[in-house]
């Protein structure tokens, strides 16, 4: 092989919690392999997360291969510097073999089998491949946002980090999933007047019946439950997260009641024209779908606990503490007072630069269990890439073990001299 290009059995693109419990397990397998991190390693941990900043899940779910949960508070909700705090000591647990600052611009497959890998800092060959940069790349922000005054300061969810960041005055947050709701209650608890662009994401209490709602979903086994046994099969992926919050030790995020305490809720912004916002007339049946969900969620829970004959407190379904009267379509922002708007509406999956054929028309990858089609190409770290847990904290070392197992497999072909096993050329 040309001495300028480095050689790997395994390259891992990505250096997050994916990237780092896959490195684990090749190395339990002693399979040589590299990361590549275009930044730092848990880059996006320790930098596009707001100040006040939690999980949504218990401690407990904190389950990293090799590295569980070992606090005092398996039941609380780490906040920002704890998450690093973790982050941190599990990459030195790992010890993984990286280089940092390395943009992967090109993945393409050999003519003589494996893959070639064009970086910044040169060019790799490897036989396999584990993509697990995750699937957050690119933030939306819509082109009406080019039409909106000047005066307005636009940031993305990933730039926002407290309410003294932003000008003084009103702030319209767009979007109420999981950061969304949880940004527009950081401004509204600190006083900020706030204007809510809701959407369908759907909710969730944080206790009920005595317990976690995670801890009652865990008891029923939903977090077992692969993609293709879920109701809405691979469609569940494009599902919003629900809203809820670890924050001050969990609790509810109930719109309605933010109504009550002077934030304006309107439905989903669709245009902007003539000087106004305009908002779909969807308000009351985007909160009535949250509750639906919420209801459902724990009528659920009341049916296992009559099942198993637990004796758990009582339950209850949802009363609404406020109601729509009135659905505005258009609200002037200048006349409002809105100085800032925080765009929480998600991202888009960029992987343009991996030139396999293996995606869909909206370039998500085809895969089953995170397995290509495409001989030794990967995919790790992805929401619902196997479980519900596949994207987070709780189920990434399942899904890491599983893949390590497929490419040892590989590994061993080559070494055996196999002809239907991939092997770059030497």
């Amino acid at each position: 092989m040309n001495s300028t290009i480095q050689h790997h059995n395994v390259i891992i693109v990505g250096g997050g919690q994916a990237g780092l419990s896959m490195s684990y397990y090749l190395q339990q397998s002693q399979v040589d392999h590299l990361v590549l991190e275009k930044k730092t390693l848990m880059h996006s941990w320790r930098n596009a997360r707001w100040d006040t900043f939690c999980l949504v899940t218990p401690n407990w779910q904190c389950a990293l291969p090799g590295y569980p949960y070992q606090g005092n508070d398996p039941h609380g909700f780490m906040v920002k510097h704890e998450i690093l705090e973790y982050l941190d000591g599990f990459a030195r647990h790992v010890n993984a073999p990286v280089l940092e600052g390395v943009s992967v611009l090109r993945v393409a497959v050999r003519a003589e089998g494996g893959y070639s890998v064009s970086t910044s800092r040169g060019e790799f060959t490897a036989d396999q491949v584990v993509v697990a940069s995750g699937g957050y790349h690119q933030p939306i922000v819509p082109r009406m946002a080019e039409r909106l005054p000047a005066s307005i300061t636009q940031v993305h969810s990933e730039q926002y980090k407290n309410p003294r960041s932003l000008p003084e005055g009103a702030v319209l947050v767009v979007g109420s999933g999981q950061s969304g709701a949880q940004i527009a209650e950081d401004l509204h608890l600190a006083g900020r007047k706030v204007y809510l662009a809701t959407g369908d994401a759907p909710r969730c209490a944080r206790f009920y019946r005595g317990k976690d709602v995670v801890d009652w979903l865990a008891d029923m086994n939903y977090y077992e439950m692969p993609v293709e046994q879920h109701p809405l099969k691979e469609g569940v992926r494009d599902n919003t997260n629900h809203y809820v919050t670890g924050r001050d030790g969990g609790r509810d995020i109930d719109l309605r009641k933010f109504a009550t305490q002077g934030m304006e809720l309107f439905g989903r912004l669709h245009d902007y024209a003539d000087g106004n916002l305009q908002f779909a007339p969807d308000l009351a049946a985007n909160l009535e779908h949250g509750d639906t969900i919420y209801n459902g969620i724990n009528a659920s829970i009341d049916k296992y606990i009559a099942k198993m004959g637990i004796d758990a407190p009582a339950g209850g379904v949802y009363e609404p503490l406020w109601q729509v009267t009135e659905e505005r379509t258009a609200l002037d922002p200048v006349a409002a007072g809105i100085t800032s708007i925080v765009w929480c509406i998600g991202f888009t999956p960029d992987f343009s630069w991996c030139d396999v054929p293996v995606f869909n028309g909206r370039g998500y990858p085809g895969h089953v269990r995170g397995v290509t089609k495409q001989p030794g190409l990967y995919f790790l770290g992805l929401p619902w890439l196997h479980t519900w847990g596949s994207g987070r904290f709780s189920g990434v070392a399942r899904d890491a073990a599983f893949l390590a197992e497929q490419i040892a497999v590989r590994v061993a072909a080559c070494a055996a001299g196999d002809g239907g096993a991939m092997r770059a050329a030497a």
